[in-house]
Formats: structure tokens, C-alpha cells, sequence
């Protein structure tokens, strides 16, 4: 691939650019802007803010605060923009190797970068180094791996794939930012914003009839007691359900079948989260998905709790309440501090 371009930027300027409006990072002599990513960013944009115009190559190396994936440093070098016009910043990058094989400094810069190499990083522990090593460029991507075309709905990419299970988990595990603003389409039909959840859906959906059902339980029993013993009981399973689907069903690939059905099961699911994680409207579970899932927990409820009905309704609604927690959770330790 052929070098290009970047220009060298004043440190004055990359210090001045620390806001939501425009904000830039380095590590050693590398400019990265990170304004359209502030919002992306698992654990919020307060945490970019905190950095803007200064380096951030101890803080994300950091293993108290959090040591970043590789796949995470592919996406800020998405945002290279140029190289700090600073000598020692450039002879520093130089002999750490932190210079890519594929760009080249502008002019003034060059001289400096005559022994770059390519930046290595740490593995994610989901892929090997060589699995995580292509940017996410959709159309680099797709040639180079010839997985899923993200400008293409996913799911008929899926289905018709053809792809072994081996290889289906390699790359699902390899996450991949789609950039543009929006998610990548999954169905590309008017299926298409069923698929799409902001996070305030689920407590304004659900949360009425967890309030009213919970109101009705309590006509059918002797006390507000009772209820509330019953609500936590079905809080406390619900936790032990929350557990089990992730470890026992979303996360035993071992097991997974080595088929189309299973492969988009499991992408639909779940894998789709760890393929994109960065989007924001699939980190929550849609309210048709939820429907479909459940549904048989209240049959379930039912059948177990089967001498009183409002005892079964009591303890559904705790464990539809602490499914909202869980939810919003998710969604906040993705996208807020």
C-alpha cells in the first residue's frame, strides 16, 4: 500500500483542541482527532474529554484504569491525522518503533522517520494479533477477510455465508467500528428499525406493566409484604437467568452448532454485540427480541408458582424489573462514565 501524506502539527494547536467541538490526542509524535468518535467511546465521552490535547499512551496502557485491545488502538489510528511538529516527540516514536510502514511525514518530518516499523500491541484475548491486525475499513475488511460487507445488511450475509463455525468465531470476535453515525443495516427492510434500540426504550416500555402487574399481584395476596417477598425472590432469579443465558448459552462456543441456523442464532443474539460493540442501538435488547425470550419465563412462572397466580405475577415482575437494570447497566457502562 502507498505511503501517505500527513503534516506535522504545532503542539500548541493539539493542546488547544480539548472540547467536544474539536478535540485531538498523541501517542509520542502520532495526532489522532477523536472528535466524531467522543461520543462511541465505551465508558463516555468524559473520559476523552478528560484527555483532549494531551497524550494518551500511559492512560490507555493503564492495567488499573483499563489496559486497551488492540482492536482499540486500530480505531484511533482511523483518526490519524498527522504527526506532532516536535523533534524529540518524532525521535522517541522512532525508536520505539511507533511509527506505521504505511505512512510517511511530511517534508520537514521525514528525516526523522527513516527507521518507522508497525505499532504491535497487546491481544485482546478473543483473537490472535495477526486476526486483529487490518483497520476497520469496511471495504478493506470485507476483501481482505471476506467475512461481512458492513455497508451491506448483515443478516443475509449470515444466512447465505456459508461460514464454518471456526472461522465464524474468529471473526465475530474481532470488533469492528462502523463509523457514518448510524448502525451498520442489519436486515436493510422495514424490519430494520425493530433491530434499533435507544436505551430509554426499555424503561419506558416496560416498566408500566412491571408497575401495574405488580399493583395487581398485590390484590391477590394478604400484603404489600408478601408481594415485595415475592418481587425479590423474582429479582434474585432473574439474576441467576442473567448468569446462565451468558455463560451457558452466549458464550459456549465449544458448543455452538457448526451449521447456518446456529451460526445466525447466535450472531443475532449475541455475536452481532461483540462484532459491533461501539453501537449504540443494539446494546440493548429490542422489545419484540425481549417478547420472543420472554414469554415462556412466564409460562415457566406460572407452571412453578401454580396454586396462586399472583404469586407468580409477583415474582415475573421483579425479574422483569431487574432485566431493565441489567439493560440500562449494560448500556451505561458502555457509553457513560
Amino acid at each position: 500500500m502507498p505511503g501517505r501524506m500527513l503534516p506535522s502539527i504545532p503542539l500548541t494547536e493539539i493542546t488547544s483542541r480539548n472540547n467536544a467541538k474539536s478535540c485531538y490526542v498523541t501517542i509520542d509524535a502520532k495526532v489522532f482527532d477523536v472528535t466524531d468518535f467522543i461520543n462511541d467511546h465505551p465508558g463516555g465521552a468524559g473520559l476523552i474529554l478528560d484527555y483532549g490535547g494531551r497524550d494518551v499512551k500511559d492512560i490507555m496502557e493503564d492495567d488499573v484504569s483499563h489496559i486497551h485491545s488492540e482492536a482499540a488502538h486500530e480505531i484511533l489510528e482511523e483518526h490519524l491525522i498527522g504527526f506532532v511538529a516536535d523533534g524529540s516527540a518524532l525521535d522517541r516514536a522512532v525508536k520505539g518503533g511507533h511509527l506505521s510502514e504505511n505512512l510517511s511525514l511530511s517534508p520537514d518530518a521525514r528525516e526523522a522517520s527513516d527507521s518507522r516499523q508497525r505499532l504491535v500491541f497487546e491481544t485482546t484475548g478473543m483473537s490472535s494479533a495477526e486476526d486483529l491486525s487490518v483497520p476497520t475499513d469496511a471495504q478493506v475488511d470485507y476483501k481482505t477477510h471476506r467475512f461481512l460487507d458492513l455497508n451491506q445488511p448483515l443478516f443475509l450475509q449470515i444466512w447465505n455465508g456459508g461460514f464454518k463455525k471456526d472461522f465464524y468465531l474468529q471473526q465475530v470476535h474481532r470488533p469492528r467500528h462502523y463509523k457514518g453515525g448510524d448502525s451498520a443495516p442489519l436486515f436493510g427492510n422495514f424490519l430494520e428499525p425493530l433491530s434499533k434500540t435507544p436505551w430509554w426504550v426499555v424503561p419506558l416500555v416496560w416498566l408500566p406493566p412491571v408497575m401495574y402487574g405488580t399493583y395487581t399481584a398485590r390484590n391477590g395476596l394478604m400484603n404489600w409484604g408478601q408481594v415485595c417477598a415475592y418481587w425479590f425472590l423474582g429479582l434474585g432469579l432473574w439474576t441467576l437467568v442473567e448468569y446462565g443465558l451468558h455463560r451457558g448459552l452466549f458464550h459456549v462456543d465449544a458448543y455452538l452448532p457448526d451449521n447456518r441456523v446456529g451460526i445466525t442464532l447466535h450472531f443475532l443474539l449475541h455475536g452481532i454485540h461483540h462484532y459491533l460493540p461501539m453501537d449504540k442501538y443494539r446494546l440493548v435488547m429490542p422489545p419484540t427480541l425481549f417478547v420472543v425470550l420472554a414469554t415462556p419465563f412466564w409460562g415457566l412462572a406460572k407452571a412453578v408458582f401454580y396454586w396462586n397466580r399472583h404469586i407468580a405475577l409477583a415474582v415475573y415482575c421483579g425479574g422483569i424489573f431487574g432485566y431493565i437494570c441489567y439493560d440500562l447497566t449494560h448500556y451505561f457502562l458502555h457509553h457513560r462514565r
